[in-house]
């Protein structure tokens, strides 16, 4: 399975249809929340190219982007095969 970093805030609606898109497929992650933490909140931005609303989404390191790009992947057919790397 892929690794899998996800930034979040507690109050996101779209975190929560993130999280629960990457549940429904068995996917572990790495949930960073960064509504209480500047540094993280940089690093997050540094990492996404500047994108500053979560949440943001990394597979293997890769940026995939947020919520709708994830569901986007889905719908695609690309993103069982980026999970399954």
């Amino acid at each position: 399975m892929a690794t899998i970093e996800i930034y979040t805030t507690p109050l996101c609606g779209f975190c929560h249809a993130a999280k629960r898109l990457l549940t429904e497929k068995g996917a572990g992650f790495a949930e960073i929340d960064v509504s209480r933490d500047a540094n993280q909140r940089q690093k997050m931005k540094a990492r996404a190219n500047g994108r500053h609303t979560v949440p943001q989404i990394f597979i293997d390191g890769k940026h995939v982007g947020g919520c709708d790009d994830l569901y986007a992947l889905e719908r695609a057919g690309k993103l069982d095969p980026l999970l399954a790397a």
